[in-house]
């Protein structure tokens, strides 16, 4: 039995305003600043108390929503919305994303909402009560989508760190030299390590170990498929650039589809331990899959596949270290429309290390991203349940206490 509701405006229901030029902004400062495509920077000042939804106001995010626990910045881009009349923040929050708001913009050229748009939308809405109740249930979600979040950040940072340590700084060959024991490592590890540096085309180098190519650990490359994007399903995934550059990990239930012959789908397939790369539009992004899908790559990318799978692992932080970002950069010097090739790419040099050593570099990593793709799916998982939820909660279709039977039974089958 569906619980009553009263459908109103918006204008009843929130209070409207438009946001303010930015401030200086910086990374180390208190307060998150919104745009309209969410937080782009941090600042000394706040111009919006916690509980603060954010309303994309023009461009390409007109009528995107935003919310923020804290105090925060909204800038011009975006319009402020304070709930009233003893209204639920978070639950109304939740709604006006089923309300499509972009499809309420005005303007031929540059899309536009203002508050007078706004203001006349109509909402129907539960009572303040289980406003509360419903909230709480979709925000318990997404606080497990955001804890997994930052699990993953941390868990990447970790495993970012231990490649910079052995095979950037040669923090092991360093203490070896000094006498010392090499820092969070086994004694059988450590032995793998040189005691001494050798000269190299790039500097020195732990002796022993070689300087080569992108090349020459990988097969020959391949530039990917050329198709239209699909929501449907109308084929494989269709990976692209934009579900790589984002985040170290992919999150393919963003990942649309295409449409494909047979023929074409065994030369694209993709396989784990793919290491694709980007040649235009955001050249230098690189992943390697970690997952077997039903998936090819988009023609913007570039597969190279690790002659001996072991170096898959190495060559994942490779693509993220200093050291294969200038080369990037320099290539970019002084071209009008920056891209890298298949040729460019497999010439870019790198200190190879023994093999031994590798191998155990990848069973680690192995053990810290199995963490961050299990943590990524669960959150795929998590973010269906919470858009299932969603509307159905907020007409009443599904009752509150059922809702939370739901997610009793998904934390029962996670423990």
């Amino acid at each position: 039995m569906k619980s009553e509701r009263v459908t109103t405006t918006l204008g009843s229901l929130l209070s409207l305003s438009n946001g303010k030029t930015s401030p200086e902004r910086s990374n180390n400062l208190p307060y998150p600043v919104y745009g309209g495509n969410g937080i782009i920077g941090f600042s000394n000042e706040a111009n919006s108390n916690p509980g603060t939804i954010i309303i994309g106001r023009v461009g390409s995010y007109c009528g995107s929503v935003h919310f923020s626990d804290s105090s925060c910045w909204v800038t011009d881009n975006a319009i402020r919305a304070k709930a009233m009349n003893g209204n639920d923040p978070r639950f109304l929050f939740y709604m006006l994303q089923t309300l499509h708001l972009n499809n309420y913009r005005a303007g031929s050229g540059q899309p536009l909402l203002n508050q007078t748009i706004l203001s006349q939308i109509s909402a129907t809405i539960p009572a303040p009560s289980e406003q509360r109740r419903i909230a709480y249930i979709l925000s318990t979600l997404d606080d497990k989508i955001e804890l997994n979040r930052q699990m993953n950040e941390t868990l990447e940072s970790t495993a970012r760190a231990i490649f910079k340590s052995w095979f950037m700084n040669f923090d092991p060959v360093k203490a070896k030299m000094e006498g010392r024991i090499p820092a969070c490592m086994d004694t059988e590890t450590a032995a793998l390590f040189s005691s001494a540096f050798q000269d190299s085309p790039l500097g020195k180098i732990p002796a022993g170990w070689e300087v080569g190519t992108l090349g020459d650990l990988s097969h020959q490359p391949q530039y990917g498929y050329t198709a239209s994007a699909k929501d449907e399903i109308v084929g494989p995934k269709f990976l692209r650039i934009t579900d790589i550059n984002k985040q170290a990990w992919v999150d393919w239930s963003s990942v649309p589809y295409c449409e494909i012959t047979d023929k074409e789908i065994d030369k694209y397939r993709l396989y784990k331990g793919d290491v694709l790369i980007a040649r235009m539009a955001d050249p230098g992004h690189g992943v390697v899959i970690e997952e077997n899908q039903e998936a090819v790559f988009a023609s913007y990318l570039i597969r190279f596949r690790p002659i001996l799978d072991q170096y898959a692992r190495f060559l994942q932080y490779w693509l993220r270290s200093n050291s294969y970002w200038e080369l990037v950069k320099g290539r970019e010097i002084g071209t009008t429309r920056a891209s890298l090739n298949a040729k460019t790419l497999s010439g870019f040099p790198l200190v190879i290390p023994p093999l031994e050593i590798v191998e155990i570099f990848s069973s680690q990593i192995s053990n810290l991203r199995d963490r961050i793709v299990a943590n990524t799916s669960e959150t795929e998982s998590l973010a269906t349940l919470r858009d299932t939820l969603l509307p159905k909660l907020l007409s009443g279709e599904i009752r509150v206490d059922d809702a939370v039977e739901i997610l009793e039974e998904t934390d029962g089958e996670k423990s």
